[in-house]
């Protein structure tokens, strides 16, 4: 019972297979900024020449010189050509078509909207399947938008009731990994762990700019005490890794997970794009077997 009520406080426990733990108020809009200089900012965090941008997407280098400084001004067209060709998200594409004077093309819809009742249930499908070991679904912020059984019976092992309450803000995954209160004090391979989950969010911002949502994530986890200083900016050396390892310690309980990250591949739609479903795989027999036998299906598999 006290188990089951930290998790509901962190919103990762209760109602069955895959539930929905919020739908995250939208950022305030950002300030206004000039075409040229997001198009820039794009290009560089590309690591792109003008010639090399303008070469791929079949324009004069001369005339993306006189778009970025702002003596000329781009059709939109052009201004979602140069978005393919630097590969910007769709949020971000909605950015450069309003700072040209546009209006955004790429709709945002919630995860809770009648519209995409079809992508929850292909999500609850995947969660299930990973049973008994757990899942969770994520947005770009790490919010918890759902997850399955297998996440509230393993993390229920390790969660304090007490502590979790002094948790604020919303049920967040990053938040859960740095929290002195969350689960970090019983992840024994913390900083392998969380450096490069930093590093990721550093990653994603083109240029080293990040937007108002991921910019107070990144302040609040660097704000924990324990994180090292040589976090606060990006490694340009540091590799991202498909795979990363979780060991999970209590008293005489250990726990070894690796986990993955997977996207929508063909999202025409801003949510979607930026979900994220993190499934988590026994890293040896023992934790095979532990979760299994949690989820009452007997020893590991042979």
């Amino acid at each position: 019972m006290a188990l089951g009520h930290a998790l509901r406080t962190l919103g990762i426990g209760g109602s069955g297979m895959a539930t929905k733990s919020l739908v995250p108020a939208h950022a305030p809009a950002p300030a206004a900024v000039s075409f040229g200089a997001t198009l820039r900012r794009w290009r560089l965090g590309r690591r792109l020449s003008q010639l090399a941008l303008a070469t791929e997407a079949e324009i004069s280098a001369r005339h993306l010189s006189f778009l970025e400084t702002g003596r000329a001004q781009p059709s939109r067209e052009m201004v979602l050509l140069l978005a393919s060709v630097l590969d910007v998200p769709l949020r971000e594409q909605n950015v450069l078509l309003t700072a040209a004077g546009f209006a955004p093309v790429h709709r945002e819809t919630a995860l809770a909207a009648p519209e995409l009742g079809q992508v929850r249930r292909a999500l609850g499908f995947m969660l299930a399947q990973q049973e008994p070991f757990p899942a969770l679904v994520v947005d770009r912020h790490w919010n918890l938008l759902m997850q399955n059984e297998g996440a509230d019976r393993v993390f229920g092992l390790f969660l304090d009731p007490k502590a979790a309450a002094a948790i604020t803000g919303p049920p967040n995954v990053a938040r859960l990994t740095f929290h002195p209160s969350g689960l970090r004090p019983y992840i024994a391979n913390w900083e392998a762990l969380a450096g490069p989950l930093l590093q990721q969010i550093h990653r994603e911002a083109p240029g080293g700019i990040l937007d108002e949502g991921t910019q107070r994530l990144l302040d609040e986890l660097l704000a924990y005490p324990g994180v090292p200083t040589r976090w606060r900016t990006a490694d340009p050396k540091a590799q991202s890794t498909p795979l990363l390892p979780l060991t999970l310690r209590k008293d005489d309980l250990t726990l070894a997970f690796f986990t993955t990250i997977a996207t929508v591949g063909t999202p025409q739609d801003i949510t979607l794009q930026e979900l994220r479903v993190e499934c988590f795989f026994p890293a040896d027999e023992a934790t095979d077997a532990i979760a299994r036998r949690l989820a009452g299906r007997g020893g590991a598999r042979g």
